[in-house]
Order: structure tokens, then C-alpha cells, then sequence
């Protein structure tokens, strides 16, 4: 099989400077600004690479809306505030959070909309799906370049996409996993020198069997604790949703999706889509560490069920045939049934201490969230 360009130009670059850990490998298969997964490619829908929850139903951009309008009512409806949403694929889920939001007029009147996305090519597919719309984005490269102000947002999808570096136990120590070429020049994954220091490894690190894999995400780490800094000085909410795990936990979550079907994560650079599942305790106690409450994390299925899904997809399937209600129950098992969406995904929110938010159970401040 013929290589493929971005495969080309990272073995040079292994070639000439040894191999690469996986957090580069994977930033550079994702982002490389000509070559890059989200750059060059359309990862989105049924004729992309996976389907994200907006695009499997409009009922949860719905849902998502009133439970930010719900939020903006019960933060005091700030005026000015900053409506941002991390990642924002095709633009989807934000065309259906303003169309529920437009119920609201004092709340569009007051958000000014925005869009953290780093790929021209995607912007100019979120300007054309909201345009026509009622607010006029403005788009942002990273969280920093966010004005100041109180701040909603979204993150749908978001974390997972963002490089970790993994650690192997190897003969005792925590070596970080690599990427090299083997013997044919193929690539292939190896430990590097790079290791953990034992003196800042916890009893249950010390005590993981050989062979054993470890995860973290510093770009995730870093962005919730500037976003959960802000809100605590700022005031706002962020909701993440992902797929993911309470951790703290062992396991190679690193995966690559191409066409709708789990393909080799060395295999085709820059044609797949790399993941890792989120570890949403690093997030929390990040966003706690911070100075920010969080809520959650909870099940998508249960956040959704809480926020009036199933009511929704009533009202949606009313007036329609048969074959449209069973479309519309089939969305609904798909976001929120445990054997789908429902189970694996994720729902936390970061917010002041002491907001009570619909469909999520009570802040916990720092002294209050575990810390593995």
C-alpha cells in the first residue's frame, strides 16, 4: 500500500530525529497545517469518517440549547456574555441550540457568539451552516483569544481530540510510548528515555503490573484549568461531553476511526480520525485546583432523559408517520440507551460554586472532589 504524504514526511522526520511519543504523532496526524486529519479531510456524517451526537438527531442541539438558556436565567442572565462552543464540527449542534435559544430573545440579545476551530476548512462549513442565523460568529484559534466577560460554553467531542502521551510500565519504571520504525521501516511503537519520575508517582502507579499503560491529556488538563480559572473570576459555565472514563485507570484508549470502522492508529497518517477516551477525574480536579465547582460527571443517557428528551421526541414524532416516530425512538436509543451513546459518553459541567443546573447533581468545589 502506498504511503501516504503526511506518512512520508513523518518518517523523515524520525529519520532525522529519532522517534516521536505519541503526543506528537498524534498532534501532527490531527493538525499538520496542509496534511492534518481536520484539515484536509471531512471526518463528519454518514459520508465521513463518524457520526457525532448532532448529527445523529437535532434533539440534542435542542436539548442542549434550553439547558444554556436554563443556565444564562439562573447565572442572573449576564448581559453582555460570550456563547462559545470548542470544536464545532460542521456548526451543527450550535444551528440547534440558536434555534431553541431564539425563544429567548433577551438571551441572543446578550450572547455574542463564538467559535474555537483551528482549520479554515471547517470554518467555512460553520459559516455556511449558520448563516441566515441570529447571531454572526466570530472564530478564535484558542480559548485566550476569547474576550473578556462571562462565558457559556460547549465542548462536545472536544477533549477527546486533544494528544495525550502515554506511559508503559517497563522493568519498573513508566517509559513514555513512542513511535519509531521497525526493521522493514514500517512504523511502529516503542519506549522512549522519556520516564516518570518515582518520586511523584502514586501508590496505585507503583503498584501497575508490567506492561501496563497509563494516559494523560496536558493540553486537556491546561485548557480546563484556564477555562475553569476564567469562569471563577468571570463567571459561566462550561459543559463538556465526551466519551470517557472516571479515572483514575490503566489502558491503551488510543484509537483511529476511518469510514465508520476501527482501522490501525499507525496505519494511514492523516487519513483517520485519532481519539483518546477522556478522562473526565483529570478534568474535574483540574477545574476544582482552579477555583471552579463541578457537576458531574453523569451518564449522557441520564443528563439527556433529565433534560426532557424523550418528551422532545414525543412532541417531534406527534403529527408524523410511522416510519418517522420509529426514526425518531431510534435517535433517542442511540443518544441516551446504554448499549449505544447513553453509557460511554460523559456529561460534566464547571461552573461558580453553588449553581444549581437542571439534569446535574450539586457542585463540588475542591475539598470536595477526589484527588487519585
Amino acid at each position: 500500500m502506498t504511503p501516504t504524504p503526511l506518512e512520508h514526511r513523518i518518517k523523515a522526520r524520525i529519520r532525522l530525529d529519532g522517534p516521536m511519543p505519541v503526543f506528537d504523532y498524534m498532534g501532527v496526524c490531527l493538525a499538520d497545517p496542509e496534511l492534518g486529519y481536520y484539515m484536509a479531510r471531512e471526518p463528519f456524517g454518514k459520508g465521513g469518517d463518524f457520526v457525532t451526537a448532532p448529527e445523529v438527531s437535532q434533539m440534542f442541539g435542542e436539548v442542549i440549547g434550553a439547558f444554556l438558556v436554563e443556565a444564562w436565567e439562573r447565572l442572573g442572565r449576564p448581559a453582555p456574555f460570550h456563547l462559545v462552543e470548542f470544536g464545532p464540527g460542521r456548526g451543527t449542534l450550535m444551528a440547534d441550540v440558536l434555534r431553541v435559544a431564539k425563544r429567548q430573545p433577551a438571551f441572543v440579545a446578550a450572547a455574542r457568539l463564538g467559535l474555537v476551530e483551528t482549520s479554515p476548512r471547517l470554518r467555512a462549513k460553520q459559516a455556511t451552516t449558520l448563516a441566515g442565523g441570529p447571531l454572526a460568529p466570530t472564530w478564535y484559534g484558542a480559548a485566550e483569544e476569547i474576550p473578556p466577560g462571562p462565558l457559556l460554553a460547549v465542548a462536545n467531542e472536544f477533549f477527546d481530540a486533544l494528544p495525550i502521551r502515554q506511559f508503559q510500565r517497563d522493568h519498573g519504571a513508566w517509559r513514555e510510548r513512542v513511535v519509531g520504525l521497525d526493521a522493514e521501516g514500517r512504523l511502529a511503537f516503542g519506549l522512549g528515555p522519556t520516564a516518570l519520575p518515582e518520586s511523584g508517582l502514586s501508590q496505585r502507579l507503583g503498584a501497575a503490573v508490567e506492561g501496563a499503560i497509563v494516559e494523560v491529556s496536558p493540553v486537556g488538563v491546561a485548557i480546563m484549568t484556564g477555562l475553569a480559572r476564567r469562569i471563577a473570576g468571570a463567571g459561566g459555565l462550561l459543559l463538556t461531553i465526551d466519551y470517557g472514563y472516571s479515572g483514575p485507570a490503566f489502558g491503551d484508549t488510543f484509537q483511529a476511526v476511518r469510514s465508520h470502522t476501527p482501522v490501525d492508529v499507525l496505519e494511514r497518517p492523516g487519513e483517520a480520525d485519532l481519539t483518546a477516551h477522556v478522562d473526565f477525574t483529570a478534568l474535574a480536579v483540574a477545574a476544582a485546583r482552579a477555583g471552579a465547582a463541578v457537576h458531574g460527571p453523569v451518564e449522557q443517557g441520564d443528563f439527556l432523559l433529565a433534560l426532557g428528551l424523550a418528551e422532545r421526541a414525543g412532541r417531534l414524532g406527534a403529527d408524523k408517520d410511522e416510519a418517522t416516530r420509529a426514526d425518531i425512538v431510534a435517535q433517542v436509543e442511540r443518544l441516551a440507551g446504554p448499549e449505544e451513546m447513553g453509557s460511554l459518553f460523559k456529561v460534566l459541567a464547571v461552573t461558580l460554586p453553588g449553581l444549581a443546573l437542571p439534569g446535574l447533581p450539586p457542585s463540588r468545589t475542591h475539598s470536595e472532589v477526589p484527588h487519585p
